[in-house]
């Protein structure tokens, strides 16, 4: 087993805030992670594929849809197809968490197969968005044990972990489907139509975030006036436009901070800041330091996580690493220190009182594959 770097940053998602990362393969469409959350956070994005959580050590905040739950150690989560969702660290307790993100296609096969018409597809299409296994009900338990077992079969990647891993997810969508009677699970058409509107304008901020935006032109986008724009944005993803706008903005600046040797003087004005003086005050209230200090932190950290990657090939190479060991924490295990190569910084919202926000920088995550 091979293990890469895989973060899913602002390059990786389409300008309509769509995931673009491969899963697995066409054989195998099924991508396993082991990340770490301490200080860091997830953007707001959303894929095709399912995806289910694991929450090994520690706590994190996760948002799918309107919801928003907090996982503690040994609880799980599903997210369904197309759900706009996000995370983030709790500050202080560190988080590490396996999941695993996989298309339909891996339990159903062909559209035309009854695990597709009786069971994937009617969840797909009318089951619930998001659903949190905490153990209030009694087949959360089974849930749980049927996520960890799916990666661990994949992690392990001995022969015939192909089969056990669809099993396992193959249980996990029955306890689904036999707890949540589908047929009375149907999105309103309220939720919906935000849905579809909050996409539209997200995707105009991510196409036109360097120029002087307006709430007014981004309820335009979406044929809204700024009132129902508002609404639309607080009932979504808690945030006002211009705040989503500004923190778009500090991620760009982010990234061509840590990718590029440009003056920071012109990567504030290519981010939509006319005042550098203003960009400064700005970076600092959501980074917590400067740009030249997040720069040279950055820098730091990505020498330090090359290094970390190339002593866990090397360990894997010479069969002193397995799987089980990178469950278990050891090092290099998704402890990546906030900064790392490859991160993203878009901040995921969180409501009024929730304590100190998370810096808005995306963790490594260790891909397992063949």
């Amino acid at each position: 087993m091979s293990i890469s770097p895989c973060s899913l940053d602002t390059y990786s998602i389409s300008s309509e805030g769509e995931e673009l990362i491969s899963r697995g393969t066409t054989q195998f469409p099924i991508a396993f992670y082991h990340d770490d959350l301490e200080h860091m956070s997830v953007v707001w994005h959303w894929h095709d594929e399912l995806e289910c959580i694991y929450v090994e050590h520690g706590e994190t905040t996760l948002f799918a849809g309107r919801e928003k739950y907090s996982l503690h150690e040994g609880q799980a989560l599903f997210i369904n197809s197309n759900v706009m969702h996000a995370a983030r660290g709790v500050r202080g307790t560190g988080c590490r968490f396996h999941s695993m993100v996989f298309s339909p296609r891996l339990i159903a096969g062909g559209l035309d197969s009854v695990y597709w018409e009786k069971y994937l597809q009617p969840i797909i299409k009318n089951g619930p968005r998001s659903l949190v296994f905490d153990g209030r009900q009694p087949w959360h338990a089974k849930a749980q044990e049927e996520i960890e077992a799916a990666w661990q079969e994949g992690a392990a990647n001995e022969p015939g972990f192909e089969f056990r891993v669809r099993n396992h997810l193959s249980e996990l969508i029955f306890l689904i489907y036999s707890n949540h009677p589908v047929a009375l699970l149907k999105n309103s058409p309220k939720n919906l139509r935000d849905s579809a509107r909050i996409r539209q304008m997200l995707q105009f901020i991510i196409e036109n975030y360097a120029e002087p935006l307006t709430i007014e032109e981004i309820a335009a986008s979406a044929s809204l006036s700024e009132s129902e724009c508002l609404r639309c944005f607080r009932s979504t993803i808690e945030l006002s436009p211009i705040q989503y706008l500004k923190r778009y903005r500090i991620l760009k600046a982010s990234e061509m901070l840590a990718g590029t040797g440009k003056k920071i003087s012109d990567i504030a004005l290519e981010c939509g800041f006319s005042d550098p003086s203003y960009f400064n005050r700005t970076f600092k209230a959501e980074r917590g330091v400067t740009p030249k200090e997040y720069r040279a932190k950055r820098q730091e950290e990505a020498a330090r996580q090359s290094s970390l990657l190339g002593a866990l090939q090397s360990s894997l190479a010479a069969g002193n690493l397995t799987a089980g060991s990178l469950a278990a924490g050891s090092p290099g295990a998704g402890s990546p220190a906030a900064g790392s190569p490859g991160a993203d910084d878009k901040k995921t919202p969180g409501p009024e009182g929730a304590g100190p926000e998370p810096q808005y920088v995306l963790p490594v995550r260790i891909r397992l594959k063949d």
